[in-house]
């Protein structure tokens, strides 16, 4: 069987500040597809790029942090199926997340025209879809489990 390669990736960046977890979401901007919402990092993958190459690359391009600013790297068991009208048919997304130095500065890309720092409350408030609240959930099992979230850590990005 050979593998399977996802449509999309989603990274979920996050940060602990005074031992409280922020989650970063950016808005839509105007003129794109679901113009005014909030979510993670999301794309495409590139021909011939790694899944978690076009995870950081994503993240890199959507809100400006980079390698040197992530501090621990995970993979998620989440993976998003749905149906895509313009393709008539199914895509599917990997799911990652980022934990992100306290101090490190995310900046607005031309796809967005806000970014936020948020509580995982705040998040369920902003978030539209079903799968975003398991992955808010998904960040918050992977803090109050570190010893168990250490099967999901991948490689320092370098």
């Amino acid at each position: 069987m050979s593998p399977l390669r996802p449509d999309l990736v989603a990274c979920w960046i996050y940060r602990l500040v005074d031992d409280r977890l922020e989650i970063l979401l950016i808005r839509r901007a105007q003129g794109r597809m679901y113009p005014g919402l909030w979510q993670c990092v999301t794309g495409r993958l590139e021909p011939g790029e790694t899944i978690i190459a076009g995870a950081l690359r994503e993240v890199a391009e959507e809100t400006g942090l980079v390698a040197a600013d992530i501090e621990a790297f995970f993979e998620t068991d989440l993976v998003n199926w749905f149906h895509e009208a313009t393709v008539d048919g199914l895509w599917s997304e990997v799911v990652f997340a980022a934990r992100v130095r306290p101090g490190a500065t995310a900046v607005i890309s031309s796809e967005h025209d806000d970014l936020q720092w948020c509580s995982p409350g705040e998040a369920h408030e902003l978030v539209p879809w079903p799968s975003y609240h398991r992955a808010i959930e998904q960040l918050e099992w992977l803090l109050a489990n570190p010893e168990k979230a250490t099967v999901y850590r991948l490689p320092d990005p370098t």
